[in-house]
């Protein structure tokens, strides 16, 4: 079965698990741990993706993040690619260090954000690798410690998870602590770590309840929450895969346009789109520049850009060819 698109789009909530290869470790010491946690931070700055919680294991990691102004994707590529380039330069090994496709799910933030903070910080305890609460309050390679003010990373956003449980700072730890520790009991949660009916559902037990009331739930692998949220996702991504095709064809157009007049005319359509004067050059581009934008509606600076020129060099030159 083909893999799906991701849906991957600014301000988003995804819950995003990485993997290192064939399941071999992604760290080997607390030295390629700090390197981790350092290219995370220093992305996540960069890329304005805000992270809310985040624990780091020897073979995998979790994030829960809200995608910033490029998307998912140019985050997870600059993190991975970054970070493997330290870690094979350091042990002198080649290769990929992480599975080709990072698992990414689009989360329901209001039924889904304190749990998954929860299910994400409680990794290393689940995992055996520490033995408490206490042990966790101050583990560094996890966003739990940042929350109770043990570890400070100014990339994570604290502030905003703390206000769940309180206004007032030792309150909201108070809060937020307890909420974690009644989570321990729980044990593994495989419904938080995907998307589809099942999980977004609690259980099988649940959607056989809905199927035998004749009640139907929209559902995606790539997506954890409501019918209505998975709903509302996908239209989402269909308008931006509409507004995407559309921006295409538009390219597509103009290229087959500039291409058309340039044999016309008898003219070198690379010197005409590398801003050349030569001879004619500058009189076609008006021409081509006049069709682009009165006749198909290509706004000034798109049409500039592609004839090699300022907006403002193009704007003063159809000006002056107007008034001649």
């Amino acid at each position: 079965m083909p893999r799906q698109a991701r849906l991957d789009f600014p301000g988003t909530l995804h819950h995003v698990i990485v993997r290192g290869i064939e399941k071999k470790n992604i760290v080997s010491d607390d030295r390629d741990r700090k390197s981790f946690v350092s290219h995370l931070g220093k992305v996540a700055s960069e890329t304005g993706t805000v992270i809310y919680a985040w624990t780091l294991m020897t073979n995998h990691a979790h994030i829960l993040l809200r995608s910033g102004r490029d998307g998912l994707s140019q985050f997870m590529r600059r993190l991975l690619t970054g970070y493997a380039v330290t870690y094979n330069l350091k042990h002198n090994r080649h290769g990929y260090l992480f599975q080709n496709r990072y698992k990414s799910i689009v989360c329901d933030e209001d039924a889904y954000l304190l749990e998954l903070i929860r299910y994400i910080h409680l990794n290393p305890i689940r995992a055996g690798v520490i033995k408490s609460m206490a042990d966790l309050d101050r583990y560094q390679y996890c966003g739990h410690s940042v929350l109770m003010g043990r570890v400070k990373h100014d990339w994570q956003d604290r502030d905003y998870i703390l206000r769940q449980f309180g206004n007032k700072e030792g309150e909201a730890k108070r809060g937020y602590r307890e909420f974690v520790e009644a989570g321990i009991k729980e044990g593994r949660r495989p419904d938080l770590v995907g998307g589809g009916l099942v999980r977004s559902q609690g259980g099988w037990s649940q959607v056989v309840t809905l199927r035998r009331k004749g009640m139907r739930e929209m559902y995606d692998e790539r997506i954890l929450g409501s019918g209505k949220f998975v709903e509302r996702i996908l239209d989402e991504a269909e308008e931006r895969v509409k507004q995407q095709f559309r921006a295409f064809q538009s390219r597509k157009n103009i290229e087959g346009i500039i291409r058309a007049t340039c044999i016309e005319e008898g003219i070198n359509q690379v010197e005409l789109q590398g801003g050349s004067r030569r001879g004619r050059i500058p009189a076609i581009r008006i021409k081509i520049a006049n069709k682009l934008v009165k006749e198909y509606g290509i706004i000034m600076a798109e049409a500039a850009r592609y004839l090699g020129v300022s907006t403002s060099a193009l704007s003063k030159a159809m000006k002056q060819c107007k008034s001649t």
